[in-house]
């Protein structure tokens, strides 16, 4: 069997090796012919590394390395190019460097190993004459890989953030006044600052990342799947392993992530969460905690072209943090007369279990939650809400005082149903946050085996006395009407929760049969 490139993201070593490579060539090649200066953000893991590599090989005239792909006998191997490749995934490394010396060091390499001296000190005066003296021997190809990670490593410190977000857009300046000498100019990343704080000046510089055209650049596609690794396929449920790991659109074709596909071969055809536990989303549960984001709203977000486009140092829209970080991705594409918007979900099963079960891990501190979930799980599945409801008083009871002290989040239904749909999302179950009926929106519904949940929150205060229970809101709005008929036993669970005790303070619930 062919080898698996887990973690290769070298051209060179997996065309030289037995590896297998899906080819993406024909991508670059409508790029280079289509126009001169791109840029793609995709989220970590997703291939763009080795992409740039490609595009660096191809530009260096390695012609023996792309034999038998699409772009073989379509490239002019004779046109010489100079590459300027500038990689910033392993800044970092080392405390002792700072991102000017780390630019500067970069570009003596590239200028040695072109047999040329730079005379300047200052890093971006550097870039800019090693352009200039290399254009001498042909156009200048830039390729800019991971451009934002030095930013992001400090998201957090804003200060510092800020300071390495001026470095880099003095660097990326330079090649505003360079058009005649560059030939071709490929930017790629994570995130997407704005053109103003990063790339002011290259107003020529077309982004690629939500486009029909290039959705299935970095990924695999279904056909690309089977194609390349049939020999890994015999015994997958291909349907499964699709709910599982595909899904992932930019108005496209959907893409697998390759992280998790090569993964997933690797370990015998185990369903886990490869590409979620090779990054803990730290910051990004941060900012949704502290923007009293509603968990539910995930399952379905309405988003217009402003919010996904961009983001700054402390300016980040919860929203496009999670599309361009690869929690969210697009649904379906909404056009409404020169306005776009879109309709933004969880790209795929792993992605909503893994995110909902962190989230737990951030919200409460009980020891033994896997087996709490389990039995949460397993007492769904035999309709014993009852135990349930005892169930998530524990887990409620284990969020640390100090977590109430510092949030709010407590005096409102919406976190309460939050942490509900986190557990059930976090099991893998079919449940809708804010599930829309023609008579109001049910708050929580769980299917699962024979039973469909229909659950209604309420905060109350203590002495609350009189008003409508949060099973009499059910019942006035007969919720349970939308699951009628399609063969499974209706339970309706009204809870009730005291902001001064910061737990459940009442629940019933009501078969429908």
């Amino acid at each position: 069997m062919r080898k698996l490139p887990i973690g290769v993201q070298s051209f060179d070593e997996i065309r030289s090796g037995d590896y297998i490579y899906v080819d993406k060539t024909r991508y670059v090649l409508d790029l280079i012919e289509s126009g001169k200066y791109y840029f793609l953000s995709r989220p970590r893991r997703f291939g763009k590394s080795l992409l740039v590599d490609t595009m660096r090989c191809l530009f260096e005239g390695r012609k023996e390395l792309f034999e038998g792909l699409y772009i073989y006998d379509k490239w002019d191997w004779e046109e010489k190019f100079s590459v300027i490749r500038v990689s910033f995934g392993s800044y970092g490394l080392s405390e002792d460097l700072g991102l000017e010396d780390y630019i500067r060091l970069r570009l003596n390499e590239i200028a040695k190993d072109n047999n040329v001296y730079l005379e300047s000190k200052v890093y971006y005066e550097m870039f800019n004459e090693l352009i200039m003296k290399l254009s001498r021997s042909g156009r200048v190809v830039v390729l800019v890989d991971e451009y934002d990670k030095p930013i992001l490593d400090k998201i957090e410190d804003k200060e510092e953030a800020i300071k390495r977000r001026e470095i880099l857009k003095s660097f990326y300046q330079v090649m505003k006044d360079r058009d005649r000498e560059l030939g071709f100019v490929f930017l790629t990343g994570v995130s997407k600052f704005s053109k103003v704080s990063i790339f002011s000046g290259l107003n020529n510089l077309r982004d690629i990342t939500i486009s029909e055209r290039y959705s299935a650049f970095c990924g695999y596609t279904q056909e690309e799947l089977e194609e390349n690794f049939e020999e890994y396929l015999g015994g997958v449920d291909k349907r499964e392993m699709s709910m599982w790991y595909n899904g992932y659109n930019w108005t496209g074709e959907k893409v697998y992530n390759p992280y998790d596909v090569l993964l997933f071969f690797a370990d015998g055809g185990k369903y886990r969460s490869y590409w979620f536990e090779s990054g803990t989303p730290g910051f990004l549960i941060k900012e949704l905690m502290e923007k009293r984001f509603y968990l539910p709203e995930i399952e379905r977000i309405e988003a217009g072209e402003e919010i996904l486009s961009s983001f700054d140092v402390g300016d980040i829209h919860p929203v496009a943090l999670l599309f361009q970080t690869g929690y969210l991705t697009i649904k379906e594409e909404q056009r409404l007369g020169e306005m776009i918007g879109y309709i933004l979900s969880y790209p795929n099963l792993e992605v909503k279990m893994a995110l909902n079960s962190h989230i737990l891990k951030d919200y409460t501190k009980v020891i033994e939650k896997d087996a709490l979930r389990m039995e949460t799980y397993r007492s769904l599945q035999r309709g014993d809400i009852e135990k349930v409801v005892v169930l998530m008083k524990r887990l409620l009871s284990s969020i640390p005082n100090d977590w109430y002290r510092k949030n709010k989040l407590h005096e409102y239904e919406g976190f309460y149903s939050s942490v509900f749909y986190s557990v059930f999302q976090s099991l893998g179950l079919e449940c809708v946050g804010e599930d829309v009926t023609n008579r109001g929106r049910i708050d929580l519904s769980v299917k699962i085996g024979g039973y469909v949940y229909v659950f209604e929150f309420k905060v109350v205060e203590e002495d609350e006395d009189g008003k409508r229970s949060a099973l009499e809101q059910i019942m006035e709005k007969r919720y349970w009407e939308k699951y009628e008929g399609i063969g499974k036993k209706i339970v309706l669970v009204g809870i009730e929760f005291s902001k001064e005790n910061k737990n459940i303070i009442k629940s019933e619930h009501k078969i429908i049969n």
